[in-house]
């Protein structure tokens, strides 16, 4: 890590347990990690080992019920619910395994969708969107099209342009490759390698080591418990 910058994402035995009528599932037991700025990293863990928990911590879509965790400087355990979303909005972009994008709207629109609440006017919310679709790979063939009439990985390359449009420092992706063939895999692969170059910060979650091993470095979680090492946990 540089020294001389504070990491972007830092976490200290963070723990967040769920509370039911027949009892409690802790889902992350004081899990500590910290992430340098342009950092690509890979958390591997089977289902049910947290890591869903973890990234939506991360993410700020979800908050400890103790720990400390600083996002890009902000003190998330400080932060209400209007606060954390400006902080998602602004910092933070989402891949998902199941793409969540609208059918009923072209690559495009889907793409501008994140940008409808700012103040530039249209034709510039469209540039915007058109590059960013750009940057992953898709041409302006691709732009009046419903992602219905696309493979999956472009599908998830839509989904990828869609999360990076707003220029986030961070990027989250769960499963990215998870319902794609080993092809479109290797192409959505190559499209956030290129980011990361670019100065993203990825982390990414991951149940398959081939996914994992293109990562700079991979953390492993197993019921909760967050390490460098499987064999530890």
């Amino acid at each position: 890590m540089d020294s001389l910058r504070p990491p972007i994402i830092s976490a200290r035995n963070i723990t967040r347990v769920y509370r039911y009528s027949l009892g409690e599932l802790v889902a992350l037991q004081d899990a500590s990690l910290e992430i340098s700025r342009g950092d690509f990293v890979a958390i591997m863990g089977a289902s049910g080992s947290g890591k869903s928990t973890l990234l939506n911590v991360l993410g700020c879509l979800d908050k400890p019920n103790k720990g400390e965790y600083f996002i890009d400087g902000y003190n998330v355990m400080s932060l209400d619910d209007d606060e954390l979303s400006a902080v998602r909005s602004s910092h933070i972009g989402f891949v998902f395994q199941d793409f969540c994008l609208l059918q009923r709207l072209s690559v495009l629109q889907n793409v501008i969708l994140p940008l409808k609440h700012s103040r530039c006017p249209l034709k510039k919310r469209e540039i915007t969107a058109a590059r960013a679709l750009l940057s992953v790979g898709l041409d302006a063939s691709y732009f009046d099209r419903k992602t219905t009439e696309l493979s999956g990985g472009q599908v998830q390359r839509v989904a990828i342009a869609r999360a990076i449009v707003n220029n986030p420092s961070i990027l989250l992706a769960d499963e990215p490759t998870g319902n794609l063939d080993s092809k479109s895999s290797e192409v959505v692969m190559d499209v956030l390698l290129k980011l990361n170059e670019m100065g993203t910060t990825i982390v990414l979650i991951t149940h398959d080591s081939n996914v994992a091993a293109k990562a700079k470095r991979t953390l492993f979680i197993r019921d909760g418990i967050l390490s460098e090492d499987y064999e530890a946990i």
